[in-house]
């Protein structure tokens, strides 16, 4: 796959704390330039990439319950509407997985139908399960979950637990959703060599801060 493709695939990512709105203008710019498939960004921030983007077929992802999961499902719904209000196209919500790893199968669910519910029609979405903290089993039951609730993606990482996207995972999830579902690998993705790796494994979107030099064949 060349990097053009590679960069259709890309959601370029600015998620810090620190990130300021120069920050968040340099990754609309590179996401015009590089004709990457969306920015994500903290909810605050939204609405200055809605600005920057209008017009260029960017969209605007944003994270929902980041990064641990844990707030109340009505919270969630209550933010995922707001951001889309606000031109969000594509909302990444965090699972509970504190809940799933409780085997409190039915509060997960009840969790991302919510969520799900309040994007219909009007966003994507992608449930980060934060593979690092799952065993086999549990990552197969989050994958389920996700499919189950009617969510566009299944998403390996936050980017702020102990691990990333791996191909294993990767495979893994494909294994369980099936060939409609989306799969988005993010967490660690740095260079072009490993993008395509994940693509042969079955990720269909990339989450990435490295994103221009994964295209460029630069380095980070």
């Amino acid at each position: 796959m060349n990097p053009e493709a590679i960069a259709k695939m890309i959601d370029h990512t600015v998620l810090s704390a620190i990130s300021t709105r120069t920050d968040i203008i340099r990754v609309c710019e590179e996401a015009r330039q590089y004709g990457f498939v969306t920015v994500c960004v903290n909810p605050f921030w939204v609405p200055t990439a809605a600005r920057e983007l209008a017009g260029s077929g960017v969209g605007i992802t944003t994270v929902i319950g980041f990064p641990l999961g844990a707030s109340r499902t009505e919270v969630k719904a209550a933010e995922a509407r707001d951001a889309i209000e606000a031109g969000a196209t594509e909302i990444d919500m965090v699972m509970n997985v504190g809940a799933l790893k409780s085997g409190d199968r039915e509060a997960v669910l009840h969790d991302v139908k919510a969520v799900v519910a309040a994007c219909k029609g009007r966003a994507a979405v992608k449930v980060i399960i934060e593979t690092c903290y799952l065993s086999d089993d549990e990552k197969r039951e989050a994958s389920l979950i996700c499919k189950e609730a009617g969510a566009n993606f299944v998403k390996t990482s936050t980017g702020f637990g102990t691990g990333g996207a791996t191909v294993e995972d990767i495979a893994l999830i494909r294994s369980v959703v099936g060939p409609e579902m989306g799969i988005k690998a993010s967490g660690g993705v740095r260079d072009l060599a490993f993008a395509r790796e994940l693509t042969q494994a079955g990720a269909t979107r990339l989450g990435a801060s490295a994103s221009v030099a994964i295209v460029t064949g630069g380095t980070v």
